[in-house]
């Protein structure tokens, strides 16, 4: 039986929790490509990804889910359609304390279009415990001003549940038949 290998990519502004919530589920030790945040991004954090974060979850014997994070900062984008390449679905992580988290939906979607588009995605929101407003309807009314629906999740990207759950949200609007 040969080996089925399916790629999931997390994106979303600089601080979210895309290397937090991969390395929550991650079966192996993520890997990760950050280094010393340079510019306006150590207000948020130390460091930041200028690659990509990789973790891996064996699903079976046969059958693996590579995550990919992207680096949330604009400037790497050109690593945007790289790691999208093979994928079969998004996760859009949101960092609720930002200024502006519609700003982030709608330059990510725009960004991601193409992809999500062909594909799926699911939302996760989080830091809604340090801030509650936008609340998760108001996300889903923006993602529909925008001509899109998808799940969306408020989550702690520490919590290999919460991350999970996102996972298998994005599975099942694949193919509803995945999760029994």
């Amino acid at each position: 039986m040969s080996m089925i290998n399916r790629k999931i990519i997390f994106t979303g502004p600089v601080g979210a929790g895309k290397t937090t919530a991969i390395a929550s589920i991650s079966d192996i030790k993520p890997i990760a490509t950050d280094e010393y945040a340079s510019d306006m991004t150590k207000s948020r954090k130390p460091q930041t990804t200028v690659a990509m974060d990789y973790g891996l979850i064996r699903l079976s014997e046969n059958e693996r889910v590579h995550l990919y994070g992207t680096p949330g900062q604009e400037r790497f984008d050109f690593m945007w359609d790289i790691l999208t390449k093979g994928g079969i679905g998004l996760i859009l992580l949101l960092d609720n304390t930002r200024h502006d988290p519609f700003q982030d939906i709608r330059f990510y979607t725009n960004a991601f279009r193409d992809f999500i588009e062909k594909q799926q995605m699911v939302v996760g929101v989080t830091r809604m415990d340090l801030q509650r407003k936008p609340s998760l309807p108001e996300y889903r009314h923006y993602l529909e001003s925008l001509s899109l629906q998808a799940p969306v999740f408020e989550v702690d990207a520490r919590s290999n549940k919460d991350i999970t759950m996102l996972l298998q949200a994005l599975l099942f609007s694949l193919d509803p038949g995945v999760i029994s």
